[in-house]
C-alpha cells in the first residue's frame, strides 16, 4: 500500500472539489460508478496474471499448490527451493546496477543546441585581445566570428530586453554580470580565454537537486523493492513524485523540541498486487488510467482529513458506513494460515488516475476553467471508498500525466505485466522437484531390505517383526529356506542425474549461470580467473536487456518526472534551461576492471605531446575514479583547480642545497671546473646510489698517476 505522506499535494493551480453537500452527493454516484466500473473491468482482465503471479510466489516459498496431487507411494513432498536462488541473484544484480557506485543512475545534461540558455561563452582576459581584434577586423574586411552576447552595441530583437538576453547565462548570470559587456557567446579559440559553459552548469545543478531530492524521499528503499517484484512476479512498479512534508528533529536555544518542516518531492513503491492498469494497454505510455487499491485503517483515513484537497465531511461519512474491505482470493491463497477474523476493519480505497469525462467533473461541483470547457475529457484524480469521493481534482501535473511506472523484467509486447524469472523456470523447477522426490523415495526402498517369510516352515504364532538379533522357530523337518531378503534396486544416481540436467536447464532459461550465484565445482575455462571473468561478462549478456528495461521503462520517466516537477514548482532561475534527463544504469555493467584497464591504456596513448591537446583530461580522470569506486567530487579537481593546484605544488619544489666541504679542504682555485663528478654530491641521483664518495675522475693514459705510464 502506498504510504499515507504521499498523498498532499499543494499547487494554487490545482482545480478541485472542496464541499461534499447534498446535492453534489446526489450527483456524485455516476463518478463511483465510473471509477468502481473501471476498477472492476481491470481486475477481471488480470485474473490470469494473478494466477501466474500466485504460481511463482509459491515457487520461491517452496510450497506447492492444490494442483499438484500426490500418490500414497510417495511419502517424500520436499521442494528444491531453486527458483529463490535465481530470483534473489537476479534481484541482488539489479540492485548493483541502481546503487553500485553509490550514486542513482540519472544524469542530466544540456540539450544538443540548447534553447533559452547558452551553451559555452568566453572572456578574452588579454587586455590587448580587443583592440587587436578589431585592427584584424579593419584590416581585412572581416566581422568578427563570434558576436557579442550582451555588448554596447548589441541590438535588441522586438520583444526583446537586456534581461532576456541576460537569462541566456542561466546560472552564471550573477556571476558574470561585471563583466557581461565582455562576454562572447562560444568556445573561445585563443590560450587568453576562458570558457564557462552556462547550459552545462544549470544541468549539473539540477542533477545534483534531483538526486538530493532522491536521497531525502527514500528512493532507495522503495526501489529495492521494486527490484524484488519484478525479479519475481515479472513486473515492478513505482509511483511518483508527490509534494510531502518532511520534518528535521530540531531543538531551539533552551531545548525545546523546534522541528524544521520542509516539503519535498518524494516517491515510492505500489505493489503489483494493488495496481489496476487500463487492460486495453500494453504500457503506460497508452495507458489511459490506473488504479490503485489502498487497504486503510480507521487512523489512516482520519490522517486523510485536513490534507490538501481531500473533503472531511466525505471521509467522516464514509467511516460512519463501517469497514467494507473485502479480501481476495489471491490474498487468503498467500496467507500462511487462516487465523484472520472474517469481519475486516478495514476500508477499501480506490485512487483513480485517468481521463473522465468532463460532464461528471462537472457534476462533482469542479469548474471547467476555460482553456479545457472545448474538451470531451480531462485527466483527473479520484479517490473512492465506501460509495464516497473523499477527492476530485484536475490532474496537476504539467504536462499531464499518470505518475506511475510499470517496469517489465522481462518484456511482453502482447501484453501490460512483464515475465519474471520464477515464471521462466517453472517447468524446470516441477522438473526438479519431480527428481528429487523419486531419488530420495528410491533412497528409502533400497536402503533397506524387503524380507519374504515362507510360514509353512516356522512354527505358527511367531512375532514377524525383524530386528537385530530376532530368532525364529521353524518347524522340525520342513525342507527349504523359511526367510529370504531382497535387495530393492537403486536408481538415485539415475535421478540425481535428470536433477542435474534439468537445474542446467533452469540456467538457460534463466540466463543465469549457476556459477553467477556462487556454485562451486566449475570446470573447464572457469577454473581460471582470467576464464571466470570471460564466463561472467558472458552472463552479463542476459542482465542486459532487463538493465535496459529500467531505464527505458523506470529511470528515464521517473528523471523526466523530477524535472518536470522542479520546473513547474521550484522558482530557482539556476536550474531552468533546455536540458535532458539520461539515465546510466547499463553504464554500470561494464566491470570495473575492464574499464579501468581501457581508461588506462587511453591516458597512455594520449601521453603523446601531439595528441595531448585533443584528450580532455579532466573527464578521463574522473572516470578512472570511478572505475575505482571513488567519489571523483572528492578525489579529482576541475581544469580550474588543477592549474590553482600546480602553483601551489610549485612552491613545495625548493632546489637542492650545495654540497657541504670537507673539513681541511682547499678551495679550487680560479678557472677550475665547477662541476662534482657523479656520485660525490648526497643529493646526486645520476651517480654511485648518492654515496657521499664518488667514482672521481678516472686518470687517462700519459696523465699523472696513471699506473701504464713507462717512468
Amino acid at each position: 500500500m502506498a504510504e499515507i505522506d504521499d498523498l498532499s499535494f499543494e499547487t494554487d493551480d490545482v482545480i478541485a472539489a472542496e464541499s461534499s453537500e447534498d446535492s453534489l452527493l446526489a450527483s456524485s454516484n455516476s463518478t463511483v460508478d465510473f471509477v468502481t466500473e473501471r476498477f472492476k473491468r481491470a481486475e477481471d482482465a488480470r485474473l490470469m496474471d494473478e494466477e501466474r503471479w500466485l504460481r511463482s510466489y509459491r515457487n520461491y516459498r517452496g510450497i506447492y499448490g492444490p494442483d499438484v496431487q500426490f500418490t500414497s507411494t510417495e511419502k517424500s513432498k520436499v521442494f528444491v527451493k531453486v527458483t529463490k536462488t535465481k530470483t534473489l541473484a537476479a534481484y541482488g544484480q539489479i540492485v548493483d546496477v541502481l546503487f553500485g557506485n553509490n550514486k542513482f543512475p540519472l544524469s542530466v545534461e544540456p540539450s544538443v543546441l540548447p534553447d533559452g540558455v547558452a551553451e559555452s561563452v568566453h572572456i578574452n582576459v588579454d587586455p590587448n585581445a580587443g583592440p587587436a581584434q578589431s585592427q584584424l577586423s579593419q584590416a581585412f574586411g572581416d566581422k568578427p566570428a563570434k558576436p557579442y552576447l550582451i555588448g554596447p552595441d548589441t541590438k535588441l530583437e522586438p520583444g526583446e530586453t537586456r534581461t532576456t538576453l541576460q537569462r541566456r547565462l542561466g546560472g552564471l548570470s550573477d556571476k558574470l554580470a561585471a563583466v557581461s559587456d565582455k562576454i562572447i557567446e562560444g568556445d573561445g579559440t585563443t590560450p587568453t580565454s576562458v570558457t564557462f559553459h552556462p547550459a552545462m552548469v544549470a544541468a549539473k545543478k539540477m542533477e545534483k537537486k534531483i538526486h538530493d531530492q532522491l536521497n531525502e524521499s527514500g528512493a532507495s528503499k522503495h526501489l529495492r523493492s521494486m527490484a524484488f517484484e519484478m525479479s519475481l512476479l515479472g513486473t515492478g512498479v513505482m509511483k511518483g513524485p508527490f509534494a510531502v512534508d518532511k520534518e528535521y528533529p530540531n531543538w531551539d536555544e533552551e531545548g525545546d523540541y523546534d522541528p524544521l518542516v520542509k516539503t519535498v518531492p518524494s516517491t515510492n513503491h505500489v505493489s503489483v498486487w494493488n495496481f489496476y492498469p487500463d487492460p486495453e494497454s500494453t504500457s503506460m505510455d497508452d495507458a489511459e488510467y490506473v488504479v490503485e487499491r489502498h487497504k486503510m485503517s480507521r487512523n489512516q483515513l482520519r490522517s486523510l482529513r485536513g490534507r490538501p484537497y481531500f473533503m472531511d465531511d466525505s471521509i467522516q461519512l464514509a467511516i460512519d458506513k463501517g469497514p467494507d474491505y473485502v479480501r481476495k482470493h489471491w490474498e487468503m491463497k498467500m496467507e500462511d494460515d487462516d487465523s484472520h477474523p472474517s469481519d475486516s476493519e478495514r476500508w477499501e480505497v480506490l485512487e483513480f488516475w485517468g481521463y473522465i469525462d468532463t460532464s461528471l467533473l462537472e457534476d462533482n461541483g469542479i469548474s471547467i476553467p476555460k482553456s479545457m470547457s472545448k474538451l470531451a475529457e480531462v485527466n483527473a484524480n479520484i479517490w473512492v471508498v465506501n460509495g464516497e469521493i473523499i477527492r476530485c481534482v484536475i490532474n496537476p501535473f504539467k504536462p499531464s500525466r499518470i505518475p506511475y511506472y510499470s517496469v517489465p523484467y522481462e518484456h511482453n509486447p502482447y501484453s501490460f505485466f512483464g515475465v519474471g524469472i520464477a515464471e521462466n523456470m517453472d517447468d524446470t523447477q516441477t522438473l526438479m522437484n519431480g527428481f528429487m522426490r523419486m531419488a530420495v523415495d528410491n533412497a528409502v526402498l533400497s536402503g533397506n531390505l524387503l524380507i519374504e517369510i515362507d510360514e509353512t516352515n516356522l512354527v505358527p504364532g511367531q512375532d514377524l517383526s525383524v530386528y537385530p538379533g530376532k530368532v525364529f522357530r521353524r518347524q522340525g523337518g520342513a525342507p527349504g529356506q523359511a526367510i529370504f531378503g531382497t535387495k530393492f534396486p537403486n536408481v538415485a544416481a539415475e535421478n540425481m542425474q535428470l536433477f542435474d540436467k534439468a537445474r542446467v536447464l533452469a540456467d538457460e532459461s534463466t540466463g543465469f549461470p549457476s556459477f553467477a550465484h556462487g556454485q562451486t565445482g566449475v570446470q573447464g575455462v572457469g577454473r581460471t580467473a582470467s576464464g571466470i571473468s570471460m564466463l561472467m561478462s558472458a552472463a552479463n549478456g542476459s542482465i542486459r536487456s532487463v538493465v535496459k528495461n529500467v531505464d527505458d521503462y523506470l529511470l528515464a520517466p521517473i528523471g523526466r518526472a523530477f524535472f518536470a516537477f522542479n520546473m513547474q514548482f521550484d522558482f530557482d532561475e539556476s536550474i531552468k534551461g533546455d536540458l535532458e534527463v539520461m539515465a546510466n544504469g547499463t553504464e554500470s555493467l561494464m566491470a570495473n576492471e575492464v574499464r579501468s584497464q581501457r581508461l588506462m591504456q587511453f591516458l597512455g596513448v594520449v601521453q603523446n605531446p601531439a595528441l595531448a591537446p585533443f584528450a580532455k583530461m579532466d573527464y578521463i580522470i574522473r572516470e578512472i575514479a570511478k572505475s575505482m569506486d571513488l567519489d571523483p567530487n572528492k578525489v579529482t579537481n576541475s581544469m580550474q583547480d588543477a592549474a590553482i593546484q600546480a602553483e601551489i605544488l610549485k612552491g613545495f619544489q625548493q632546489p637542492a642545497p650545495p654540497p657541504p666541504e670537507a673539513p681541511g679542504m682547499a678551495p679550487p682555485p680560479e678557472g677550475a671546473p665547477t662541476e662534482v663528478p657523479a656520485g660525490a654530491n648526497p643529493q646526486d641521483q645520476t651517480g654511485a646510489g648518492g654515496g657521499t664518495i664518488g667514482t672521481g675522475v678516472a686518470p687517462v693514459p700519459g696523465e699523472e698517476g696513471f699506473a701504464g705510464n713507462v717512468a
